[in-house]
Formats: C-alpha cells, sequence, structure tokens
C-alpha cells in the first residue's frame, strides 16, 4: 500500500479521517459510492470539501493511486468529483488508480479550489 507522505491525516480539530495507517490484513476495504443527501450535516461537508482541496493539493489533474486514502472518505466523492482511470477499476484494489474530475469537482466544492483556504 502506498502511503502518500505529506497527506492530511485528518480534518484539523475533527475526528474526520482522510488516511490510515496500514493495509488491512483482510484486504484492501472497497470503494463504494455514497450518496450525498441535501441534508447532509455542515461539518460533513467541511470534511469534504476539505478532503477534496487536499487531493487537488496534492494531485491536481493528474491520476493518482488510491494507497492509504480512506475508502469511506472516497466514497463520499466517486464517481462524481473523483472517477475511477480506466475500465478495469477493481474499488478493493489498494494500486486502483482514480483522477479528479476538475470541471465537476469546481462545480460541487469552488472553495476547495482557492489558494491557501485549507492550508
Amino acid at each position: 500500500m502506498l502511503k502518500h507522505r505529506g497527506f492530511p491525516g485528518r480534518l484539523p480539530g475533527s475526528d474526520f479521517q482522510f488516511t490510515v495507517r496500514r493495509a488491512n490484513p483482510k484486504g484492501a476495504s472497497p470503494l463504494v459510492r455514497r450518496e450525498r443527501y441535501a441534508d447532509r450535516r455542515a461539518p460533513d461537508r467541511r470534511a469534504d470539501e476539505a478532503f477534496l482541496a487536499a487531493l487537488w493539493e496534492h494531485f491536481g489533474t493528474e491520476p493518482f493511486e488510491r494507497g492509504n486514502l480512506d475508502a469511506g472518505r472516497l466514497g463520499w466523492l466517486l464517481g462524481r468529483e473523483v472517477k475511477p482511470v480506466g475500465d478495469d477499476f477493481n474499488p478493493t484494489d489498494y494500486e486502483a488508480l482514480l483522477v479528479i474530475d476538475e470541471a465537476v469537482a469546481r462545480a460541487s466544492f469552488p472553495q476547495a479550489f482557492d489558494e491557501g483556504e485549507w492550508a
């Protein structure tokens, strides 16, 4: 499992996890698209926005390996702002490649792209 060095482990001042410390010996947790409803709590929306901002800062428009990124947190963005690369996507593989769909991400979370907003 690739560890993304320098990537924030969680949203500062919260328990919203962005990365996992070690690989699960039983295999990676599957990436599953989670539905975001309009009545989600503000802290949950803020965590999604901060996570997307960290992804953008680290990877930009380049494909990236899932590695130690938290499956649950990725699930809130999967299929919308973050999409699989290629047709052979395996949701239970730590080496699965993902990419940010910049147009969708900017429409959903415009503040995630503001310089210095999340630093």
